[in-house]
């Protein structure tokens, strides 16, 4: 006699067998089956994992290398202002945000292996383009602008990475899947940046070439690894009608907005800071070789404390609720925004270059920044699965199991937009601070009070949409439950 545990097993092995043969297609997977999962299922949605992460970890670096190619860039050799690199480096942040759209959905259209294996292969063009570019300093700006939105592919690979990890894990390991995932991607941006740092601090400013050499052989492994060891799944859904119904709901336009100052803030200063701390540096005496090395010692350190700060905001979130998180959170961002606003206006008015103490209030505040905004990305995120599990609940023409899969199947479109989205906010800061430094003042004064005012419109948008009492706005108790 057949007994239940003989069949999970059995189904377990039928799906390693599929591996072992190489198809890599498993045609039924049922990640809330428990059975089936206890007896292989996790050690292939694990493997999975693994190379989703290695394969998103190189996309990130790869998105973000213009915000270390700045640093191998001085003025008098490439012919380009500080001006000029800021919006260097908004140009493949908006391609990668845009990207992130049609990247949800891929998974699902050409299976999750295929389109990772895809999307690693693809990011050896604008690795080989910038390594040619970066040793032709005489190229157009136009030529330079080209080859960074190129960069841009690396973006797109954390939502597709994201929905393919979300099929393989069931939903009550969901969260600890997501947040490695989303984690893993986000380290790539600190990784090449001390890659860079270690390149400019052993041979100087002048080899470039070297950090797309490395990252040559990391985008194969990932490519590799990704093409061995992962698998497509016959029944993944994604499509872009879902995201049209999420798009109906108000509340998935104000998460989108709230996504801007945390995200947004976490990608837009991951690209600019090491070209602020390099212009301070330069003003402050240094060589353009000195300025890169001092600017690179720093830059790697607010988006790795961003990175390791992403999962304790969603724990945060669980425990206290992710609207509270997310308002202590921006309010926190308005603080940290204010020390850098006194920093730099103390560094205009002064007569000389920046003093020591000046200059290392704008680094804290500045690394307070990062940390806060992987909180806050965190907390926005946790709000997501919340709003949609308290409207499902509602529904009372929908059975237990239809609310759940009408939840998870909004949660997910939402997620995908809300990324998309919350990138322009890295776009938004690099041409804030671009129109700051063109200003009469020459100066990111300007721009540390645009964002010290976005944080405080965040605030406010925060507070009376998700925690205000419900004699303010139709929610019910679940709704608020979750919610704070």
């Amino acid at each position: 006699m057949t007994t239940r545990s003989d069949e999970a097993t059995a189904t377990a092995g039928a799906l390693e067998d599929k591996f072992s043969n190489r198809k890599h297609y498993i045609a039924e997977w049922d990640a809330e089956d428990v059975e089936a999962w206890e007896a292989g299922g996790k050690d292939i949605a694990k493997r999975n994992l693994v190379w989703s992460v290695i394969a998103e970890h190189v996309g990130f670096s790869v998105w973000s290398i213009w915000s270390v190619m700045i640093l191998f860039m001085p003025t008098d050799v490439y012919g380009i202002d500080p001006a000029g690199k800021f919006f260097l480096v908004a140009v493949p942040t908006l391609v990668g945000s845009i990207l992130r759209i049609p990247y949800t959905v891929a998974t699902a259209r050409f299976g999750g292996r295929n389109w990772t294996v895809f999307s690693a292969l693809v990011l050896f063009i604008p690795l080989v383009l910038t390594l040619v570019l970066m040793l032709n300093p005489g190229a157009s700006y136009t030529t330079f602008l080209l080859v960074a939105a190129l960069a841009g592919v690396g973006g797109g690979n954390f939502a597709s990475s994201m929905t393919n990890i979300n099929a393989f894990y069931p939903q009550r390991l969901k969260g600890w899947a997501l947040g490695l995932n989303a984690g893993g991607g986000n380290i790539g941006v600190p990784l090449i940046q001390l890659i860079g740092l270690l390149v400019i601090a052993t041979v100087g400013n002048t080899e470039p070439w070297i950090v797309c050499s490395i990252y040559l052989v990391f985008v194969g492994i990932a490519a590799i690894g990704a093409a061995l060891f992962m698998d497509n799944l016959g029944n993944q859904k994604a499509d872009l009608r879902a995201m049209g119904k999420a798009l109906k709901f108000r509340d998935s336009w104000v998460i989108s907005f709230l996504y801007i100052g945390t995200f947004g803030s976490f990608i837009g200063y991951s690209f600019a800071f090491g070209q602020v701390m390099q212009i301070n540096f330069l003003a402050g005496g240094d060589t353009p070789a000195q300025a890169a090395l001092h600017a690179a010692q720093i830059a790697f350190i607010g988006p790795l404390l961003g990175s390791i700060a992403r999962p304790i905001g969603g724990k945060l979130a669980d425990r206290v609720g992710g609207g509270k998180i997310t308002l202590y959170t921006f309010s926190a961002m308005a603080l940290a925004a204010a020390v850098v606003v006194g920093a730099s206006t103390l560094d205009d008015r002064a007569a000389g270059p920046a003093t020591t103490g000046t200059l290392a209030i704008l680094v804290l505040g500045f690394i307070a920044l990062f940390i806060l905004s992987g909180v806050g990305n965190g907390s926005v995120y946790k709000i997501i699965p919340s709003i949609f599990e308290a409207k499902a609940q509602g529904m009372d023409e929908l059975s237990k199991v239809e609310k759940a899969s009408w939840s998870r199947s909004m949660s997910g479109a939402l997620i995908g937009f809300a990324g998309a989205i919350g990138g322009l906010g890295g776009v938004g800061i690099n041409l804030v601070l671009r129109a700051s430094y063109l200003s009469p003042a020459k100066s990111a004064t300007m721009a540390f009070w645009v964002f010290f005012g976005f944080y405080l419109a965040c605030i406010v948008v925060t507070y009376v949409v998700f925690l205000r009492r419900p004699a303010a706005r139709d929610v019910t108790e679940t709704e608020e439950s979750v919610l704070v």
